[in-house]
């Protein structure tokens, strides 16, 4: 195994997030999938354990050729990246989940997108993994449930207003002028929260308009769904989250930004949706009207977690990082 960490000036920091120890296998794993890509880019590993002393020390001891860090801000993936951005060294961070597999050509995929120097962030396909098979009744539409590409993106490169986390990169100077991802939004634990990588995404865009960030399909990993977030129950909880975090969002960055995107993918693809599963239905696929009656009830689960957000959450504080990389809150 190369010591990837100890090249100099990488052109590529990865940094994957870690919490728990019951993803070990997973985040071997992923620390594998990064140092079998096929691109000759020097490279750096950094992984940022949230608050597990335990974990940290293991990860240390199992001699890979990662930067092992803790997570030195706030509890929660926002504050583990912003971590890692703060340990990276490369002009490019580049964020990998820790129970994802990256393809051999991820890297060399998105470090491709910012040969055009108006890119800002880049990221690509998620393929959902599942560990018992998808289930009859889920919509492609609704793969963002699970944290992957959802039916509707792009099918080629083009510009967006954000990427998904599991499989996203920014500019390190960038991401660090507008302070990283804010606390307060984001998934802590197992809470199924999520959002930060729209916010700052947004937050990016209003900061430097005249920059874009692209979704390229060619950069895809997989992201394995276990048994566990293949019920309806997780289904149903998980669309409520996403409400709830879309209002502290909005808070955040206002309501036009912060659904501009979904209203029109619930206005078109939503709709359209259901009625071609009703159409398959008819036809006697007998897994159709499951999936069109989740669709609406992800909708209207989801739409029920933004009202109830709007009225109660609360966003938590942006934090600030200075060039220099230290963090104020």
């Amino acid at each position: 195994m190369s010591d990837l960490s100890a090249r100099p000036d990488p052109a590529v920091s990865v940094v994957i997030c870690a919490y728990t120890e019951a993803r070990w296998d997973d985040l071997l794993a992923a620390i594998a999938s990064v140092e079998q890509q096929r691109d000759r880019v020097s490279l750096e590993i950094v992984v940022v354990i949230d608050h597990n002393p335990a974990l940290l020390e293991r990860l240390r001891e199992a001699g890979t050729a990662v930067r092992p860090t803790p997570n030195v801000q706030s509890r929660g993936l926002s504050g583990a990246r912003n971590s890692g951005v703060q340990l990276a060294r490369s002009p490019i961070v580049a964020f990998l989940d820790d129970d994802a597999i990256a393809d051999p050509a991820w890297l060399e995929a998105l470090v491709a997108t910012y040969d055009d120097p108006s890119v800002a962030g880049a990221g690509g396909a998620i393929r959902p993994l599942w560990e018992t098979g998808r289930p009859r009744w889920w919509p492609a539409e609704f793969d963002w449930v699970v944290g992957c590409t959802y039916r509707g993106m792009p099918e080629q490169r083009a510009v967006v207003r954000n990427v998904i986390g599991c499989n996203m990169s920014f500019r390190r100077e960038l991401l660090q002028g507008i302070g990283g991802f804010a606390h307060g939004i984001g998934r802590i634990g197992t809470r199924p929260l999520g959002a930060e990588e729209t916010e700052l995404s947004i937050r990016l865009g209003r900061r430097w308009p005249d920059r874009s960030i692209v979704y390229e399909p060619a950069a895809s990993v997989d992201h394995r769904v276990p048994a566990s977030r293949s019920t309806f129950r997780y289904f149903r909880s998980r669309c409520y989250a996403e409400g709830l975090s879309k209002a502290a969002v909005a808070k955040l960055v206002g309501t036009t930004d912060a659904l501009a995107t979904e209203r029109a993918y619930a206005a078109r693809t939503l709709g359209r949706a259901v009625l071609a599963e009703l159409g398959r239905a008819i036809r006697g696929d007998r897994g159709a009207l499951g999936r069109g009656l989740a669709i609406i009830a992800g909708l209207a689960i989801t739409t029920a977690g933004y009202v109830v957000g709007t009225v109660s959450a609360r966003p938590g504080p942006v934090a600030s990082t200075d060039p220099a990389g230290s963090v104020e809150r």
